[in-house]
Order: C-alpha cells, then sequence, then structure tokens
C-alpha cells in the first residue's frame, strides 16, 4: 500500500490580508510557518516511509515543504520542483482585496470567478505589477493570463502522469507540498469528483490529507491528519 500526502502550504501573507494571490510568490506568515511545521510533525507520526517530495517553485510551497521535511528528520529526500504544480492563476483579480472585488463587481460574480469549475477571471493585463510573466522562474514557459480550475487540472495532469505516477507506481510514499487548487485538480483526478461537486471540496492550510493507493494508485482510504481542522472528504471512487 503507497501512501500519498497532499499538504497546502501554511497561511501566508496574501491569504492573511484576504487578497487574491495565485502566482503571486507571497511567502509565509509566522502562522503559516508554524502550520508547515505542524504538518511535518504529523506526517512523522504516520506509518510511512516517506521517500520522495513534489512541490511548486512558489515560496510558500516550497518553504512548507522545507520545515515539514525538518520535522520529519527526511531533508534528504529528493525534491522536485515543477510550476505545473502551481497555484491557480487569477488572472486581473490577483492581488486585489478580495471584499473589495464583491463590492465592486458583485458577490455573485466574485464567487463565480472563484468557485465555477471552468470560468476563468478576467485575464491580467500587460504591465500588471503583479504579473508573474517575467519573474526569472518562468523563463521559457509560457505563463498563462488566467485559469480556471479546469485550466489548472489541465496543467497539472500532464506533470501527474510523467513525473508523480511512475514514483508512487514503484511503491515509493511521496509528500506533495503544493496549493489550494492544484492540489483539489489532483483530488478531482484522483477521486473522479464530478464538475459540479469539486467546488465542495477544500484543502484546509497546513493539514496532510493522506492518502491509501492500491497497485493500480486508486484510493482506498483517505483522511485528514489533524482531525479537529478537517474540512469536507471525497469519497472514494
Amino acid at each position: 500500500m503507497t501512501k500519498l500526502a497532499l499538504v497546502r502550504h501554511g497561511q501566508s501573507a496574501w491569504n492573511l490580508e484576504n487578497r487574491f494571490t495565485g502566482w503571486w510568490d507571497a511567502d509565509l506568515t509566522e502562522k503559516g510557518e508554524a502550520e508547515a511545521r505542524h504538518s511535518g510533525q504529523m506526517l512523522k507520526d504516520v506509518d510511512a516511509d516517506f521517500r520522495m517530495a513534489f512541490t511548486s517553485l512558489q515560496t510558500r510551497a516550497i518553504r512548507t515543504l522545507w520545515m515539514a521535511l525538518t520535522e520529519m528528520n527526511r531533508v534528504w529526500l529528493p525534491v522536485e520542483k515543477s510550476w505545473r504544480l502551481n497555484e491557480r492563476h487569477y488572472g486581473g483579480l490577483t492581488g486585489l482585496d478580495k471584499a473589495e472585488t464583491a463590492v465592486k463587481h458583485g458577490a455573485e460574480q466574485v464567487h463565480i470567478w472563484r468557485r465555477s469549475y471552468d470560468i476563468p477571471p478576467p485575464p491580467i493585463e500587460a504591465g500588471n505589477p503583479f504579473d508573474p510573466a517575467q519573474d526569472p522562474r518562468y523563463r521559457g514557459i509560457d505563463v498563462p493570463a488566467t485559469e480556471s480550475l479546469k485550466n489548472t487540472l489541465e496543467r497539472v495532469l500532464p506533470y501527474w502522469t510523467s513525473d508523480i505516477t511512475p514514483v508512487l507506481a514503484a511503491g515509493t510514499d511521496t509528500v506533495i507540498a503544493a496549493h489550494g487548487n492544484s492540489l483539489r485538480a489532483l483530488v478531482k483526478h484522483l477521486f473522479n469528483v464530478p464538475d459540479e461537486s469539486i467546488t465542495g471540496i477544500e484543502i484546509p492550510t497546513g493539514n496532510p490529507l493522506l492518502i491509501d493507493l492500491d497497485a493500480n494508485l486508486k484510493p482506498t482510504k483517505v483522511r485528514y491528519l489533524d482531525s479537529a481542522r478537517s474540512a469536507s472528504l471525497p469519497d472514494l471512487p
């Protein structure tokens, strides 16, 4: 039985400020660092032999993984980073206050942008100070101007298939430290969550979602390690 731990990064500065973050490289808050360490403490107590880790190119996920691995006494694990595990790109909403945006555009419209499966926010405009297209870490990458959750799934899945699946198929217990929407995309795929239901799946910061996989990489068991902070769980397929 192979174990897969999905860890959403700890609270970021823009989580705290209630701003749309997406591909912007907001760092962890003090609380976020504590959540990251707590994730590692819980993973250390799991009956698993973690041997591989994956994360995004964003600081909040990378540092969450560092801190978790430190608590696990597993800083020696190989770590692979990919932009394909980045958070969903919030387009022109990036950097905006969520409450102020709801007042400006209407709560219903903002809810559609945030929670619909296949309707992206307006694209980010050239010259926007929060546009990540010129960030050196994305050199050679066709950075999107906006993304829906569907778009996020479409760029996560090729990486899941090419890089992560072979590791799991070899029986290697694995940690993925990433973001709310890139992890929701993986959950949608693993648990065959319908388009209309995925919006109801929320992954809390700093609370590992532990999944047992059979030889065919089908989930047989799923649970949050911090039961006091558990959110809705996907149904087993």
